[in-house]
């Protein structure tokens, strides 16, 4: 370590003694079952929107796709966020209420009783475990790597210190530790991502200067085109090429908010239902914020300097470079509480999953299941730690690799289980597994260059079909036993204390928000963004006015006015499941 510590080595030192005192504070109340592995199903709004957010944006959004955005494709990344984000909603009202409402300790227990087979919860803890290991294993080494370039220490030190920051709490106080450490976490980056952008832009002369200085810049042509740069010598030839990967990254990750285990589970944590329905609303709006916090940020960089090289150190350049120290500080601080917030919430995960889904025994009391979770954690975060020493650092495409094998895997069987009177436990044990392997092999074959896949046959799109054919077809060749048929219809069921217009009246409120902002951002992106691009291009049209028919235009309207229809189908939902009151 530095002799003399500076401010960036203070604040995130100090950062992290905090969130693990909170953590420890927060494993006092730490009493039964239901406290550690759902933080007792009394979680408000506040926290599971600062749990959901901060669990999914790890470093590879601070610096992965910041850097890529730098690089290259600034353009389109500005204007999707909100296709995969509304992911949240749709997944709150067609799987997460439903989840709440059975009352598991995990998802794969959900799996386990909606399809009354220990074979189907033990699949879905295989996945959770080698899924989320993978997962754990690159923000742990993301994070080793920030501490390595910002405190001096040595890539093993870093590796140790990262790990006993998110290992301590989690282990101790589990779910109550980790969805009041994310919170906390997610308002320090969501600030600091703000404040960095704020400065960033200020410093250019203001956001219409910026995307005209980013048109001229020659080296990186298109940048800031609904596209991006494609063409020969990129992964897209054409913009269509680009199109199609995106929509199918983005449709893929707004399944991965709706069901995945980091995710959904936190719906389990809701102190009702209304809570879950507000907490995705909330949730899709900010993440869609900080994601466009974090992308103008890194775009704005080029006009200070257009060649830094890893782009993944786009950010850490310009807090060390261009932002006043607090300010650096206080941005490298964000980016280190993304990572150690994802890591805590896939421990957890792991750790519950290897104790309630595969190896544990439930019929021993509360205490030695506890006893036993935590020990699995620490035996998790150990392999971690090894495996983190072994494995070259710089593996960012982990968290795509891994990431989306749940929208493959997990998607149709997730669904199905809420909506489908046909599925089978049969059907959702295969649908599991060839979700999975479907995936998984075609992306590492393809990973290694050993097979080239066009755009539309995406791995993730392979997995999810070749899960969908086998549930449909092992469906038909079975029988959906009486218990499973009850249990279904059970969770169509609305609890009578749900039934409260008063509660309901709080959600219609958060709809409404989501549709002034689908308004209010549509017109801002073409005032502020469109129209200096269009100006700077020499696209507008003869009058001088806005030409509509450009790609910037029709993506802008296409993906954030969406919104809408979804929040009025959300409304209608909510006011026929819960508009009248809880008597009879």
């Amino acid at each position: 370590m530095r002799a003399e510590m500076d401010i960036y080595t203070i604040v995130l030192l100090v950062s992290l003694l905090v969130y693990i005192a909170l953590g420890s504070y927060a494993g006092r109340g730490v009493k039964h079952l239901d406290d550690y592995y759902v933080a007792g199903r009394r979680a408000p709004t506040v926290l599971i929107v600062g749990t959901l957010v901060a669990s999914v944006l790890s470093t590879n959004a601070f610096l992965g796709e910041t850097g890529f955005v730098y690089a290259g494709q600034a353009g389109p990344y500005l204007l999707f966020p909100p296709t995969a984000a509304m992911g949240y909603v749709l997944g709150a009202l067609f799987f997460g209420r439903y989840l709440r409402r059975s009352e598991a300790l995990t998802v794969a227990d959900y799996f386990g009783r909606r399809f009354n087979s220990r074979r189907v919860q033990s699949a879905a803890g295989v996945t959770i475990v080698l899924a989320l290991g993978g997962y754990l294993l690159a923000v742990t080494q993301g994070a080793a790597v920030l501490l390595v370039d910002l405190v001096g220490v040595s890539y093993e030190q870093g590796l140790f210190l990262a790990w006993i920051s998110y290992t301590l709490f989690t282990m101790y106080a589990g779910s109550r530790g980790v969805i009041l450490t994310d919170t906390l976490m997610f308002l320090l980056f969501t600030c600091a991502a703000f404040f960095a952008l704020v400065y960033l832009v200020d410093v250019q002369g203001g956001w219409v200067e910026v995307v005209t200085g980013l048109v001229q810049v020659e080296s990186k042509p298109d940048l800031m085109s609904w596209h991006g740069i494609v063409g020969p010598g990129t992964d897209w030839e054409t913009p269509m090429d680009y199109l199609i990967w995106a929509l199918i990254i983005d449709l893929s990750w707004g399944v991965v908010y709706a069901v995945s285990p980091w995710q959904s589970s936190r719906h389990l944590m809701a102190a009702n239902e209304h809570v879950v329905v507000r907490s995705a609303v909330y949730a899709c709006l900010a993440l869609i914020l900080v994601q466009i916090f974090l992308y103008a940020g890194a775009v704005t960089i080029n006009l200070s300097k257009s060649d830094i090289e890893p782009y993944e150190q786009t950010m850490i350049w310009a807090a060390r470079n261009i932002m006043p120290e607090f300010l650096g500080a206080t941005l490298l601080a964000g980016i280190m509480a993304a990572a150690l917030s994802s890591a805590s919430t896939f421990l957890s995960l792991v750790g519950f999953s290897i104790n309630n889904d595969l190896l544990g025994d439930t019929s021993q009391d509360e205490q030695k299941q506890l006893r036993f979770t935590r020990l699995s954690m620490l035996v998790v975060g150990f392999i971690i730690l090894i495996c983190s020493l072994f494995f070259p650092p710089s593996i960012f495409w982990l968290i795509y690799f891994v990431g989306t094998v749940f929208a493959s895997s997990w998607g149709p069987v997730a669904f199905m289980s809420v909506w489908s009177k046909k599925i089978t436990a049969d059907a959702a044990y295969w649908g599991l597994v060839v979700g999975f392997v479907g995936n998984v092999f075609p992306k590492f074959l393809d990973y290694m260059e050993w097979i080239a896949l066009p755009s539309y046959l995406d791995p993730i799109v392979i997995g999810g079909v070749l899960s969908l054919l086998a549930i449909h077809v092992i469906s038909s060749r079975g029988k959906v036993t009486r218990q499973e048929r009850v249990y279904r219809l059970r969770l169509h069921r609305t609890p009578p204390q749900e039934r409260s217009p008063s509660r309901a009246r709080l959600t219609y409120l958060s709809l409404v928000i989501m549709i002034v902002y689908a308004v209010l951002s549509t017109a801002a992106y073409q005032r502020w963004y469109i129209l200096p691009y269009q100006g700077a291009t020499d696209q507008l049209a003869a009058d001088g006015g806005l030409n509509w028919m450009s790609g910037e235009v029709l993506v802008n309207i296409l993906t954030v006015f969406w919104m809408v229809p979804v929040a009025l189908l959300a409304m209608w939902l909510v006011r026929k499941s819960y508009g009248r009151d809880k008597s009879p």
